[in-house]
């Protein structure tokens, strides 16, 4: 009896914390976000499990099943799954892994660089996640590779959509409190938003940084608890987040580098401004609705800060109608792209029958 299509999609890294890697994942490549595609997730515990799976389990499903697909959403398809060719589709969130190899971890080094550059030369179909990412992965990809955009729509995931609606005000001698969500890793660059902080205080302003996330790796942490006005919460559940956002004026995030950069997004669903390094991903997710600065010149991101956001009259409310129409643009591009990739898996599953 001929075996049934079906597309094995790699959950083997999903893990106790839920972060932005997670979180794709599970909106964009679950069952319920491809139906109606038969989709079966593959699932690990612990990175020995997880090795295993993706080592030895899922080559095991493709060549078990013809008529199978792999998608990969999370680490890079490792060497054996990558053998398998057209059958195997990664979903591609950033290049740093090639590009910036001072900032990984041995882990990184050793485990996950290796098959990512194996997977880029030799899979012809690739999906990335911003236009910025496809233009760096055209770069390191097989000459006649397909890069596809699959853009994840922003969800509300903290739960601060009623925030939106909210006016945030700030006014002088008030604490003026800036968050930055994601992991405390030295591709973030947060002792730079922590010199943002620095500058607005040496001109008047009672700046505040909270940090949300999980701790990582490099020195990032402890110098970052060495600096006065910042305050590393760790990683921390959905309501104390949805706290922690309530009490902020502005989202800053200083990235070195990002595929995406989901934070900035999902913070705009609650209405709040954005501050973002000024690179092109930033440029693309978040157009006029945010506020770009150099994090090399603090001292005159903190003009900016100041002239833009918080001395302008209406100038935290104008950012909230800002982000819901950037929002309202980005969502409706996003939804486009699962419709486009839904009907090309199906045609791809429908070939191999």
């Amino acid at each position: 009896m001929a075996q049934s299509p079906v597309i094995h999609v790699d959950e083997s890294h999903l893990g106790r914390y839920v972060t932005g890697l997670e979180r794709i994942t599970l909106e964009l490549f679950s069952a319920e976000a491809l139906a109606p595609l038969p989709v079966e997730p593959l699932r690990a515990s612990g990175t020995r499990g997880m090795i295993v799976a993706q080592t030895v389990r899922l080559p095991a499903r493709l060549a078990a099943n013809r008529r199978s697909l792999a998608l990969c959403p999370g680490f890079p398809p490792s060497i054996p799954v990558s053998l398998f060719g057209d059958r195997v589709i990664p979903y591609i969130h950033d290049t740093f892994l090639l590009t910036r190899k001072q900032d990984l971890n041995w882990r990184a080094q050793t485990y996950m660089a290796p098959a990512f550059r194996f997977a880029l030369r030799r899979l012809p179909w690739l999906l990335v996640n911003s236009e910025t990412t496809r233009d760096e992965v055209s770069r390191f990809a097989r000459p006649d590779a397909e890069i596809s955009l699959y853009r994840p729509c922003v969800r509300d995931v903290f739960g601060i959509a009623h925030q939106a609606g909210r006016a945030r005000i700030w006014s002088k001698g008030q604490a003026l409190r800036l968050i930055a969500i994601g992991t405390v890793e030295p591709r973030k660059n947060l002792r730079a938003a922590a010199a943002v902080v620095a500058a607005l205080q040496a001109t008047g302003v009672d700046a505040r940084l909270d940090i949300v996330g999980r701790l990582g790796w490099g020195n990032e942490v402890d110098a970052l608890k060495a600096m006065p006005h910042v305050t590393l919460h760790g990683y921390q559940p959905a309501d104390r987040v949805r706290e922690l956002i309530a009490a902020a004026h502005a989202l800053i995030t200083t990235s070195h580098d990002e595929g995406l950069g989901l934070a900035p997004l999902e913070a705009q669903q609650g209405g709040l401004a954005t501050i973002a390094a000024d690179i092109k991903v930033f440029r693309e997710a978040l157009g006029p609705s945010g506020l770009l600065v150099d994090p090399a010149r603090p001292g005159e991101a903190a003009l900016r800060i100041r002239a833009r956001l918080i001395d302008a009259p209406d100038g935290l409310a104008a950012a909230a109608q800002l982000a819901k129409a950037n929002l309202d643009r980005w969502n409706s591009a996003a939804d486009r792209d699962q419709e486009q990739l839904i009907e090309r898996l199906a045609a791809k599953l429908a070939a191999r029958g």
